[in-house]
């Protein structure tokens, strides 16, 4: 396995030039001139987080109100779901052509699926059912465009030593919009949905200003880079021919299925012990928080350390556990203790198996990134399908649950263990 280490040597020459005269601008007396020139870098990270943000936030629009959306739109909760389940079935189908539209012409696609995405935001307060269904359909078109671009548009515009940082602010606004969303629902829609307008309403707007930014900050032409966000196919096979690929894809297919699930079906699941939507929320937001917590305390320590396969092991048993208890227990605050603690551990994964996977890939990185990303929504799909089959029997949801967690564990037992594993693509790559 190969660490990539930032090698000004082995850049390309445009790209070895710009580092260098960057370098040489921050110890000149332009520096000042320098510094508003790399706040202005940022700038097109800033709204494109804030875009992630508000995609994710309408992803999860009526999660935290199931049960009132259905009585508000008069169909049933299994049709609520699927207005969260269209996103990762329609990742999975337009994933690659999306990266390859942003290969071809960066800035417009990405600006056309910000467009796109606050227009399916109004489209859903028309206020039938149809109505909203077209409009997570229209956004979820734009997702793969959106979730795609976040290591491009770093490459672009942020001068080598600062992407890192831009993909993982990027990155961040996925978790922002989980949070803006599992709040505001409850808060907005009321009981039984009488005010579901002012909600979608509300998210509308927000989705208009954070594209309106995003529009305006990509006006202005990147530098050149190397970065790309599409599946290119060789690499792709390159890449799936290594075992630890296909494990680490295989761990982000079950653990991110897990929380889909959960983020689309736990209001509904605990409705029937009288767990209304506002405090099924509030659980929901303190099982993102924290993941959040745990992204920024564990993640990072674990990728260092070369300690996946131990982490991955503590993770899923913790999440197997966890689950069983949400099923077997009557204690809503034993629930929300244990679903804090799955998401603790069980959102710090993807992030690194993310690390994980980009260190194995070496220059392959960006598509590496792209089939783990893939891999997750797939997940998603499949396990919030199958929650949804039982979602009317919370006990055999959760079980359903705890058991695609332990299907994990011949694949953590397959990760190498700490100090250097298995080889990358290598020359490959090129």
């Amino acid at each position: 396995m190969q660490t990539r280490e930032p090698n000004l040597s082995a850049a390309p020459d445009g790209a070895g030039a710009s580092i260098a005269l960057e370098a040489s601008a921050a110890s000149s007396v332009e520096a000042p001139g320098s510094a508003a020139l790399a706040r202005a870098d940022w700038l097109p990270v800033i709204w494109y987080a804030l875009v992630a943000a508000a995609i994710q936030m309408l992803w999860l629009s009526f999660a935290a109100v199931t049960t009132d959306s259905a009585h508000h739109y008069g169909v049933s909760v299994t049709a609520i779901g699927w207005l969260s389940e269209i996103f990762p079935l329609l990742y999975v189908v337009l994933a690659i052509p999306a990266g390859a539209l942003l290969d071809r012409r960066f800035r417009s696609s990405l600006g056309s699926a910000a467009a796109l995405m606050a227009v399916g935001a109004f489209i859903r307060v028309g206020g039938s059912f149809a109505w909203a269904l077209t409009g997570q359909v229209a956004i979820a078109v734009a997702q793969p465009v959106i979730l795609s671009a976040v290591g491009k548009l770093a490459g672009e515009y942020l001068p080598e030593r600062d992407r890192a940082n831009g993909i993982a602010v990027g990155s961040a606004g996925n978790f922002v919009g989980m949070l803006v969303a599992l709040g505001l629902g409850p808060v907005l829609a009321g009981g039984h949905g009488h005010h579901l307008e002012r909600l979608l309403l509300v998210e509308a707007a927000l989705a208009l200003i954070a594209a309106l930014g995003l529009a305006v900050a990509l006006r202005r032409p990147g530098r050149p880079s190397d970065e790309h966000a599409a599946i290119a196919g060789s690499a792709a096979r390159a890449l799936w021919s290594i075992p630890e690929m296909r494990t680490l894809c295989g761990l982000v297919f079950l653990g991110f299925g897990i929380f889909v699930a959960l983020a689309t079906w736990l209001q509904t699941l605990l409705h029937p012990d009288g767990v209304s939507d506002t405090t099924a929320g509030i659980i929901l937001v303190g099982m993102v928080v924290a993941g959040v917590v745990g992204c920024a305390a564990l993640a990072p320590g674990v990728s260092k350390r070369r300690t996946e396969r131990r982490y991955m092991l503590i993770a899923t048993v913790v999440t197997a556990v966890g689950c069983v208890v949400c099923g077997a227990s009557g204690s809503l605050a034993v629930r929300a203790v244990a679903l804090v603690v799955i998401g603790l551990l069980l959102l710090p994964a993807l992030p690194v198996v993310m690390t994980a996977a980009e260190r194995m890939a070496g220059a392959l990185a960006g598509t590496a990134g792209a089939i783990v990303w893939l891999a997750g929504n797939l997940g998603g799909l499949v396990v919030a399908l199958i929650v949804q089959a039982l979602v009317h029997h919370p006990f055999p949801a959760f079980a359903a649950l705890a058991l695609v967690a332990l299907l994990g564990l011949p694949l953590v037992l397959r990760l190498p263990g700490p100090g250097p594993g298995a080889g990358s693509p290598g020359d490959l790559a090129g």
